[in-house]
């Protein structure tokens, strides 16, 4: 894409070597590979993938810029359900999935230690070394008194958790499989080698469970013929591993995306597939294997369909807007001083993308599931969209 802003010859290489790993994939399997095998290798092959190179991926320097990267409001908030959950278990543990930077866990934990409601300890399930490290090296920069809280592990804690489990943009890097309905039949699309680079390729699904999903979903959303969408198959799964952990508590799950009547929406019917390559989105996913980020949107109904699927409550569903706004966003700006300051204009912007309709507000969803949890959850107060779901 001519628009996009060229990589460099280092990361070209890198690329290149990811390239070849895919290409040999593709061979070994007959000539091509899922389109979900295609961006797991992307994003998460070791050493190569997006999330595993050492590329920098997040802020202004990066691809994109999440929630905690914007504004340290943002953490500041996610601790008074945080709290709220603790203080209603007599203490417990939080459990943040895909840690970023490590911006959010200096944000949160500086804001518990402040209401002196401190998780025993604070997990980080880092699926990538590069990140983790990076991670060590934010919270000794910022955070070194309770850099003895936080704990790195590289799969779920055994059964009996009780605190809250925190997961901000981490759905929407699941790998997703690409679809089309035929308006009888569903094509999977794959990924197949064209010379050096990629190019789609599509099969007739065979009858089985997959087929089965996507057939339900096309009769329930009236998908027309040639529709084209992702479905998160992984999703059911990751639910239930993580609620068989869960014995009190809450799930707390922020991203960008729709309940399932919008996902599907005749709106939609090219799918919600998008790349982020230098705070640049575009759509295709073949270019620079490695280098950009991947994304699929969320269908929070099959987030809820899930979670009752694995035994836990839907206690909330609202927008990143109502959430936060929930959750104190207004008094903690109104506490960076005086409003002709230059901090207050700054944590006044900042705030803005947060909320505002056409930027985060709208758009981002949060949605909480709990265990053995009765309490209201700060967050979810404001606004009840489970009606919607």
């Amino acid at each position: 894409m001519s628009e996009l802003p060229a990589p460099s010859s280092q990361a070209l290489e890198t690329s290149t070597e990811l390239a070849r790993l895919i290409h040999k994939e593709i061979e070994q399997a007959g000539g091509a590979i899922p389109f979900s095998r295609y961006m797991e290798l992307c994003l998460y092959a070791p050493g190569l993938g997006y999330y595993s190179a050492g590329r920098q991926k997040f802020g202004p320097g990066g691809d994109f810029i999440t929630a905690p990267e914007l504004s340290p409001l943002f953490g500041r908030c996610l601790a008074r359900p945080c709290a709220a959950v603790l203080e209603t278990l007599g203490g417990g543990d939080l459990l943040e999935f895909g840690a970023g930077s490590g911006r959010l866990a200096v944000d949160l934990l500086g804001e518990l230690s402040e209401m002196n409601c401190l998780p025993g300890r604070y997990f980080i399930l880092e699926r990538s070394a590069e990140l983790k490290q990076r991670q060590q090296e934010t919270l000794q920069k910022d955070l070194p008194q309770l850099l003895d809280k936080v704990v790195w592990i590289d799969t779920l804690p055994d059964a009996g958790f009780r605190g809250v489990m925190l997961a901000n943009e981490v759905l929407d890097a699941m790998s997703v499989e690409r679809f089309r309905w035929t308006g009888s039949a569903v094509e999977w699309f794959d990924v197949t080698a064209a010379g050096n680079e990629f190019e789609w390729r599509t099969r007739i699904a065979s009858a089985g469970h997959k087929q089965a999903v996507i057939q339900a979903l096309a009769a329930k959303c009236e998908m027309a013929a040639g529709f084209v969408s992702e479905v998160n198959l992984t999703l059911r799964p990751w639910v239930k591993s993580v609620a068989e952990v869960l014995e009190s508590g809450l799930l707390l799950l922020t991203d960008y995306g729709y309940p399932r009547h919008e996902y599907y929406h005749a709106q939609r019917s090219a799918g919600t597939l998008m790349c982020h390559y230098q705070h640049r989105a575009h759509d295709d996913p073949l270019l620079w294997p490695g280098l950009q980020d991947i994304t699929a949107h969320v269908d929070f109904t099959a987030v809820a369909e899930a979670a009752v699927a694995a035994d836990l409550a839907v206690s909330g569903y609202t927008t990143q807007a109502w959430f936060l706004l929930d959750c104190g966003l207004d008094e903690f700006r109104q506490q960076a001083g005086p409003s002709d300051s230059v901090e207050y204009m700054q944590q006044a912007q900042r705030a803005k993308t947060l909320i505002l309709p056409g930027e985060m507000g709208e758009r981002f969803k949060s949605i909480g599931l709990t265990r053995n949890l009765e309490q209201a959850i700060p967050g979810f107060r404001m606004q009840d969209m489970r009606a919607r779901l």
